[in-house]
């Protein structure tokens, strides 16, 4: 795909960046159980970098229109990267849930900066291909971190060092790319009813995601804690699950490109309520039935914030991809902060096998809404769907007609 080549530098910087953020987040559950915190107590942590990401949705726009992407981009990396030190100097529940609410903040910027950038770039013939190719550089990425754990261990400075590192070395590929970025997002005010206005079935998908797939990357390694694996095989157990998205990531985006997007949620919502079942149900204790269920998971489960995004954006507004990746990342952070939360509780109160018997019932919500959405409305030209908000836009009576959900003859 010749439209990759120019995304190439962005590409690289997302892939130091994100492997960094997603070390640290089975590095951070292991060193607070090592330093004897609670599932609980854990999972608040992990809370409160959600949190965070709530709030750098809303003003993420806003900071991207006065200083531009990379600007934006430089200046988050490196709060993100001291919150990270600040972590190993200051060892309390408190201090940490602080951190990462910071830390929540500036990756909800980082984030919102890569994927408005790719998707000002791309096609709708070619957008899920390209966000698969991301995603690949995404989970590849936190793939391969997770194997620094058992590498230096979780006690010590090393790993905080290492994370603190790769946050500031991603810096450095986005500041020697082209200036090529896309122009600063248009001057309009966030609002979450924007997402629903352009996809009702892509806003609940990413509250979904947020809720199980945040849950698996916050408490994974406890559950796998819990049912007496190493530290090895807890990195292990991880890898596998996150390495897993990367299978079906492309050919699933492949056939949403071709086919209505919906349909391939479906099946991918599909398949990863099965995992689910068979890891709450069937897999029991065993090390290689739980790495055979948690492949299936991340296979089926890791590639639907894609379709999701892509569904989103197919129906955007030229100049509005920043506000949809905004939106759209807000959903999800809506749904991380609850779901690591209450299911922390629930492996507190009855053991590690609840963290997917909780997934199972958001999974069954989802694939229910998603049969529903597919029976109640047709397929709606992309163009139709751009003069309606752009209308939107233009009009004095904005908030108000976002406030009213949209008519089942003319939704997404």
């Amino acid at each position: 795909m010749h439209d990759i080549r120019p995304l190439i530098p962005l590409l690289v910087t997302a892939g130091i960046l994100i492997g960094g953020n997603g070390l640290q987040g089975t590095f951070i559950s292991l060193r607070g159980i090592e330093e004897g915190f609670s599932a609980s107590v854990v999972g608040i942590v992990g809370t409160g970098y959600f949190i965070g990401f709530v709030i750098g949705c809303v003003y993420v726009t806003k900071i991207m229109r006065a200083i531009g992407h990379i600007r934006t981009f430089s200046a988050l990396a490196a709060i993100a990267s001291a919150a990270s030190i600040v972590m190993v100097l200051v060892i309390d529940p408190i201090s940490w849930f602080l951190m990462r609410l910071i830390q929540g903040i500036c990756f909800a910027g980082l984030f919102a900066v890569v994927e408005s950038w790719l998707n000002a770039r791309v096609t709708n013939a070619t957008r899920a291909r390209t966000l698969s190719v991301y995603r690949f550089v995404d989970l590849g990425s936190v793939t391969a971190a997770q194997y620094l754990i058992p590498l230096f261990g979780v006690s010590g400075f090393d790993l905080f060092a290492i994370i603190s590192m790769a946050l500031t070395l991603s810096l450095v590929p986005i500041s020697f790319a082209d200036r090529s970025s896309p122009a600063p997002p248009e001057d309009v005010k966030f609002d979450i009813r924007v997402l629903w206005s352009v996809s009702p079935l892509a806003t609940v998908g990413c509250i979904v995601i947020g809720l199980t797939n945040s849950s698996f990357r916050s408490l994974g390694p406890i559950y796998a804690d819990g049912i007496g694996m190493s530290v090895t095989a807890i990195a292990t157990f991880m890898s596998v699950g996150i390495f897993a998205g990367i299978v079906l990531q492309y050919p699933l985006g492949h056939y949403s490109d071709k086919l209505d997007r919906r349909m391939i949620i479906l099946v991918s919502a599909l398949g990863a309520l099965l995992a689910c079942t068979y890891l709450a149900f069937f897999a029991g204790n065993g090390e290689l039935a739980n790495f055979i269920g948690i492949f299936a998971f991340g296979a089926f489960a890791m590639p639907l914030y894609s379709l999701c995004s892509a569904h989103a954006n197919d129906h955007a507004a030229p100049g509005q991809h920043a506000l949809i990746s905004a939106g759209t990342l807000f959903f999800w952070s809506v749904g991380a902060v609850i779901g690591p939360l209450f299911a922390s509780f629930l492996i507190d109160a009855f053991g590690p096998h609840a963290l997917f018997a909780y997934m199972i019932v958001v999974l069954t919500f989802f694939v229910a809404y998603t049969v529903a959405r597919i029976f109640a409305r047709g397929a709606v030209p992309a163009e139709r769907r751009r003069m309606r908000f752009r209308s939107l836009l233009r009009t004095s009576t904005f908030f108000s007609k976002l406030a009213t959900p949209p008519s089942e003859k003319d939704g997404g």
